[in-house]
């Protein structure tokens, strides 16, 4: 009567499974299976123990092992194509930062030529600041000799005009002397002739 009911409670918890997988192999699918045997077996009471149907468990462990090299090559061929992907990836990462690195070393390269040319065009610009100062000064000095050359030409020509004036005026002086003294003469004539008749 126990062989009984245990028959019946074993075939009853027995999941149900044909023994030929569906249609392409499913590693996770076939050990979640294997899994639910174990499991949906008789446990034996008060020993922690479980009936397995052994025919059943050994086609599943068959099938499994039968299909795990397949499994394995296309779970290898995943990780090749993955480190391919992660080694492309690694690739296009590396070319990125290489260019990163040149764009920076041309703009560095740029920044330090702008700088140069910023100082030398400080350097220009202070030096002809310097230079026009220089010739501003040296103009001044110019016009100021200039000016003191002309005011001196002036004077010379203002003593010089006063000179002739003064030799022109002092020669008219001596003549108008002289005329005077003919007409002084010619009146003392004409007066003394003129009490003399």
């Amino acid at each position: 009567m126990l062989n009984e009911n245990f028959e019946n409670d074993y075939e009853a918890e027995e999941p149900n499974r044909t023994d030929t997988p569906p249609q392409g192999f499913d590693l996770e699918a076939e050990l979640n299976f294997l899994e639910e045997l174990i499991c949906s077996s008789f446990r034996i009471p008060l020993t922690g123990l479980t009936l397995v149907d052994e025919d059943q468990l050994l086609n599943q462990l068959d099938l499994v092992r039968d299909n795990l090299p397949p499994a394995l090559e296309k779970a290898e061929d995943i990780i090749r194509q993955q480190k391919e992907i992660l080694q492309e990836a690694a690739d296009i990462a590396e070319q990125i930062i290489q260019e990163a690195e040149q764009k920076a070393d041309q703009i560095k390269n740029q920044t330090g030529i702008i700088q140069q040319a910023e100082r030398e065009a400080y350097q220009i610009r202070h030096q002809l600041n310097r230079d026009c100062e220089t010739i501003q000064q040296q103009t001044l000095a110019e016009v100021e000799q200039l000016r003191q050359r002309a005011i001196a030409e002036c004077e010379e020509m203002r003593n010089g005009a006063d000179n002739y004036a003064d030799a022109v005026l002092s020669r008219i002086e001596t003549q108008l002397g002289e005329m005077m003294r003919v007409i002084q003469n010619g009146r003392q004539q004409i007066y003394q002739n003129s009490k003399s008749r």
